[in-house]
Parts: C-alpha cells; structure tokens; sequence
C-alpha cells in the first residue's frame, strides 16, 4: 500500500511540473540595428500587448514570451532559431522581420518540428519552405495587385514601377506588372534599387523621363520618408504623374515627419492605424497609451500572431505541440483590428482585406484613410 501511495504520488507531481511548464514562445526579431523600430520593436509591442489585454492563462498553459535580438542577421537568426528549441524548448518560434531571417529559421523549425510564425516577413515563398510555417502579417503580391487593378480602372494606361531588390520588392514588381498588364495596362520599366544605402534618385530621373502616368513605389518601412524626399525633389507631382505605392512607403510610426509631400497620396495595405472599427479603436488606444507610438503595419502581425496560438491552443485543450498545433491553427478565422482574417488551410497563408487609402491630414494629423476595399484576399502567388 506504501508503495502504490509513492507511485501516485510520484506521477501526481510528474503532471503537476508537467503543467507548471510554461508554454514558450520564442520571438526572434531585429531590436537592433535600422529596423528595430519600424519592425522589431512594433513586433514585440503587438505580442506583448495581446497578452497585456488577453491575458497569458490559455487552455491550463501560462504563454511566456522569450524574445532574443538577430540585429537583422540572417547567420545569428539560425543560431538563435536553434538555441530557443534546443535549450529553451520553446513551443513555438515567431517573429522574423525580414525575409532573409525567415529563410534562416525555416529549417530549424522542420528539423525541430516546431511551427514557426511569420510575424512581418513578407516574401510569398516563405511558407513554402515547410509545412511547419504559417504567417499572421502580409504578402507583398497581397497588398500589391488590389492597386494594380485600381489603377487601371482609375485610367492610367502607363506605369513605371521602382521597388527594393531583394524578396518583398521583386515580389511587388512581379504581382504589379502581371495585375497591370492583365488590366490593360503598360508597364514601361521595371526598376529595381539596393536594399542596403539605395541613391533613389537616378532611378527616379529614369522613370520621370519615361513619362508615365504614374510611378508604383515599394521600399521597405523605415525607407519611405528618404524615398519621398526624393520623389518631391524630382517634381513628379509638377509634372503631372501620380506616384502610388504600397502601404510600406507611407508607414504609420513616420508618416506625419514626411509633411505635405505625402498628402494625397494613394497606396494599398493589409492595415491603417485609422481603419474605422470597433476592434481598431480599442487596439490603437492601447497600443498608443502602453508604448507612447501609433501601432504600425508590423505591430498587428505579432498581435494576431499570439491571438492564433491562443486559439490553437483553445481547440486543442492545451494539448497540441508540434505538428498537431500547426494542424490546429490551419482554417483559424476570427476579426482582428485589421479587419476579419483567416489562416488559409492549404497554404497556412493568411487571407484578408486589402484597402485602398489616402494620405489625408485629419485633426492636425498625417493618417491613411481608407476608401477602398478587396475582401478575402489570398496571396495571389500561390493561386
């Protein structure tokens, strides 16, 4: 009787540790070096206030952010990628800024079988690299077609489209040229400028000189305001050609530092901190009260990141890891701030509202207020 009293209680206090584990999420992101700001830190600020509002008791598990710095390296990416599931045990890994970073902990997270959450990276073929890999934030062919197909309807017949090179712009430029042409549109050039110290402006003398009726723009956030300063200098406007862009180039943290030269201007995005719901009102008063700054395009990606995991973990009473969480956030749909979302089944891809805005001044303040809007939106590279 001694005995079988120690055997259960030794298996009672086995479930008991067991259950004081904390389910860990490693968010591994740039909160140093030039886009801590743009996108490391409103990645951070998202997750942390979803828990902050929500609290981090889900299903029985405790969610514990670990959250580690890659200073936007792809090669310290991999090694942290790498720690977190060896001596952290995190259960899942999250965040990654930029594409490159993603690519980095893509097989990571299949050797670990771990499911990893694209929280702002951009690039179409990410969640492609393996079936533990789902994304909560963006794809820049997404954002990108509604505006083509806009500004054909609008009667602009030529455009001459500049964008980054490297995975989010050649992205863009690809998603714009077919959505453009398909309309009936003409792409004159397709430029292409250096991520890293890009000189924008002899690739916008090129353009000027080809005389279209609109340029189409994508640098990433944190580029927008240098770009801008540019585009004003060449006299796009004076000249008579629209410049349109996607919702990067006009991020929300920096758009009321550019000034005037931004007013009017059209772009298309997955998010506006002035979208007009009840859910946007609630997460941008506290967004704004906890962190001092407007929630930007990124912060709603690690926002809905940690929302996703908690739904996961409702479904399967806190008992999924592995490859059977992934299976329990596929098909995941609910109302975000943004607008309503949802995590594609087949591609685990996330599917939502692309709007149309405009750079008005509203109160004293710089926003983009939307006007126009494409629902259910699906990555259209992998349709």
């Amino acid at each position: 009787m001694r005995r079988l009293l120690l055997t259960c209680l030794s298996v009672l206090l086995a479930s008991a540790a067991l259950a004081a584990e904390p389910f860990r999420v490693g968010l591994i992101l740039p909160l140093s070096g030039p886009f801590a700001g743009s996108i490391g830190r409103q990645v951070e600020n998202g997750a942390r206030l979803w828990l902050q509002t929500y609290g981090a008791e889900v299903a029985g598990q405790r969610i514990e952010l670990v959250v580690k710095d890659d200073g936007g390296n792809a090669d310290v990416t991999r090694r942290i990628a790498q720690e977190l599931v060896t001596n952290e045990r995190v259960d899942v890994l999250a965040g990654f800024g930029l594409t490159p970073l993603a690519f980095a902990a893509a097989p990571v997270a299949a050797r670990a079988q771990v499911p990893m959450i694209v929280m702002a990276a951009a690039t179409s073929s990410i969640t492609e690299q393996n079936g533990f890999v789902l994304r909560t934030s963006f794809t820049m062919a997404q954002n990108t077609m509604p505006l083509a197909q806009w500004a054909a309807r609008q009667g602009m017949k030529k455009v001459v489209t500049l964008v980054s090179d490297y995975g989010p712009g050649q992205d863009a430029e690809k998603a714009f040229v077919k959505a453009f042409s398909e309309s009936g549109g003409v792409v004159a050039d397709s430029l292409r400028a250096p991520l890293a110290s890009p000189a924008f402006g002899p690739f916008l003398q090129r353009a000027k000189d080809l005389q279209p009726d609109a340029l189409f723009l994508f640098v990433p956030n944190g580029q927008g305001a240098d770009l801008m300063k540019a585009v004003a200098e060449r006299g796009f406007k004076e000249a008579g050609i629209k410049v349109i862009a996607t919702g990067d180039v006009v991020d929300d943290i920096s758009l009321n530092d550019m000034g005037d030269v931004v007013l009017g201007m059209i772009t298309s995005h997955h998010y506006s901190a002035a979208h007009a719901s009840a859910e946007n009102e609630a997460y941008r008063s506290s967004f704004m009260k906890a962190f001092g700054v407007r929630p930007n395009l990124m912060a709603i990606g690690g926002y809905d990141g940690m929302k996703l995991i908690a739904e996961a973990l409702k479904a399967s009473e806190g008992k999924a890891r592995g490859a059977a969480l992934v299976e329990a956030m596929k098909g995941k749909a609910w109302v975000s701030p943004r607008g309503p979302i949802a995590i594609d089944s087949a591609t685990r891809d996330i599917v939502q509202t692309v709007y149309i805005r405009e750079v008005k001044r509203v109160n004293g303040e710089l926003w983009n207020v939307e006007f126009d809007s494409v629902s259910a939106v699906k990555d259209p590279a992998k349709n």
